[in-house]
């Protein structure tokens, strides 16, 4: 008994070993890419791959990375963050070229990697579409981080989005239908695959709405950050694990309980501080779980492997290439003759050659059977596709933006904000000045005086202001979404109140959110 403790008790030490040897790599990498301008030039997510990659290639691995690692631990959190960073407006305003993308792009990809890969290798059509559902799922991470930071087009940022979210979810479920076909333990047909797919994705909105639209009335009735805070966290994982339990897609499960809870419950649970430190929150774990993930992407990888498959890896990686330019530019001109928004064939550009494969692309791969023959070149078809595409489309992606003249104003909206904030403060400081009831011990001279300098300064903000509207139009919509999104918090608060106080036992759903939405 004392010798199994103590085995167990250095399987513990060692496993903690590696999670900070993991840690301080990972973020040691994250750091050095923020401070040396040469490497702040490529996303981070970018340059911990390349150092997995590198301690791969000298044979040092830093941890055996489990699928049901990423599918149960890592997955959650990153699709959670992104759900609830999500705007609906935003998301409904394109929500058909997304669902065209996400649902009808997974289908092609399946598809036409897989009937590739059956044609001109020798994979038997099963496992070649299960390499097709590997890589129908995008990871644009890299991608997406790179548009904040060059200031693309919001709409351009929303699609791609907006695209991973759902269509990780899809091709999850392609692939849990899949994968039993090779094993014999289900047989292809399109009723049951259809009815399956919608059981699937039944099962998850039905319970992540419950859970998502529970946890906002919850909320509604008490004011503790740290709970509300918790909360989330107890949502995305509990979400997962329990929607899997039932059957359906814990993937679709966040995704839903995201979206409400960002979208919803945090108007009419929190008020804007609580909100503030959420998002702060998960800003945070994502960073974290992204750092982990790519840097062991990278340690993962078997080179020699690679190198011994590169046949089937170069074919797989022109069948994605073409299968994704297909699939963008005819799903992008089938919206365009639905939608009044149209997506233009520059942002088709940036779609075809922005759609990287990564994490869940990875997890998949693993999370095939071990007695499934044809388990290798799943893995190996899948590691090489997800190498090239963060390697290469990634590193690359910039210069596309900068050729097609998509970079934005980021700079110039950031710093108008900071004016629109400056002015705020220093109305309010008037305001107060103005409020200070004269006193004995209080010159009247030197209160005029004080008014005098905020009233310079403001007019002096004001000036900076009025030359970027000039200089910059568009910057106006900044304001005016700000205006909109307090009015709503202004409203959500106010009933948080009522209910807090006991007025108020009925939960009341934001009514300006409706009629602010249909002046849009």
């Amino acid at each position: 008994m004392t010798a199994e403790v103590a085995m167990e008790q250095e399987l513990i030490k060692e496993n903690i070993e590696q999670f900070l040897i993991v840690l301080s790599v990972s973020l040691g990498v994250a750091t050095i890419s923020q401070i040396s301008s040469f490497f702040r030039q490529i996303p981070y997510t970018l340059l911990l791959v390349i150092v997995g990659l590198g301690l791969a290639f000298v044979d040092i691995r830093l941890v055996n990375l489990s699928p049901e690692l990423i599918l149960e631990i890592f997955l959650p959190p990153l699709l959670f963050e992104a759900a609830w960073n999500v705007r609906w407006r935003n998301l409904k305003k394109n929500l058909i070229p997304i669902t065209l993308l996400a649902v009808v792009g997974v289908v092609i990809s399946v598809l036409g990697i897989g009937l590739t890969l059956n044609y001109f290798t020798q994979l038997s059509l099963p496992i070649a579409l299960l390499i097709g559902a590997s890589l129908a799922a995008t990871d644009p991470v890299a991608v997406i981080a790179l548009f904040r930071e060059l200031g693309v087009g919001e709409r351009l940022t929303v699609l791609m989005e907006g695209e991973s979210l759902f269509n990780d979810g899809v091709a999850v479920v392609a692939f849990s239908i899949l994968v039993g076909i090779p094993l014999g333990v289900q047989e292809f047909s399109a009723a049951n695959t259809s009815v399956q797919f919608t059981a699937f994705t039944g099962i998850a909105i039905g319970v992540g709405s419950l859970i998502g639209f529970s946890i906002s009335y919850l909320t509604q009735r008490f004011d503790l950050p740290l709970v509300e805070q918790s909360l989330t966290l107890l949502s995305a994982y509990g979400t997962y694990l329990l929607v899997e339990e039932l059957g359906g897609s814990g993937v679709i499960g966040v995704v839903t309980v995201g979206l409400i809870l960002g979208n919803f419950g945090s108007r009419i649970g929190m008020n804007p501080r609580t909100r503030l430190s959420v998002s702060e929150f998960w800003e945070f774990i994502t960073f974290f779980v992204n750092s982990i993930v790519f840097l062991l992407i990278g340690d993962q990888i078997d080179v020699r492997g690679l190198v011994d498959k590169w046949q089937l890896i170069v074919l797989s990686i022109l069948a994605l290439v073409a299968i994704r330019a297909i699939s963008v530019f005819a799903l992008g001109t089938i919206s365009n003759l639905i939608t009044k928004e149209k997506i233009t064939w520059k942002e088709k550009i940036v779609l075809w050659w922005g759609g990287l494969r990564g994490s869940v692309s990875v997890a998949l791969a693993l999370s095939v059977p071990v007695m499934l023959e044809g388990r290798q070149e799943i893995i190996e078809a899948v590691f090489g596709v997800v190498l090239f595409t963060l390697l290469v489309q990634g590193l690359t992606m910039q210069t596309v933006i900068e050729k097609l003249g998509l970079i934005g104003d980021s700079a110039q909206r950031q710093d108008y904000s900071e004016l629109i904030a400056r002015r705020s403060a220093l109305e309010r400081v008037l305001q107060y000045l103005n409020a200070v009831k004269p006193s004995p011990s209080l010159d009247e001279e030197f209160k005029n005086y004080q008014k005098g300098l905020v009233q310079g300064q403001l007019k002096s903000v004001e000036e900076e202001i009025t030359q970027l509207q000039k200089s910059y139009p568009q910057l106006q919509s900044l304001e005016q979404d700000q205006l909109r999104e307090q009015l709503l918090d202004i409203e959500a608060e106010t009933y948080a109140e009522f209910i807090r106080a006991g007025k108020l036992d009925k939960n009341l759903s934001p009514l300006l959110q409706e009629v602010l939405s249909q002046e849009e």
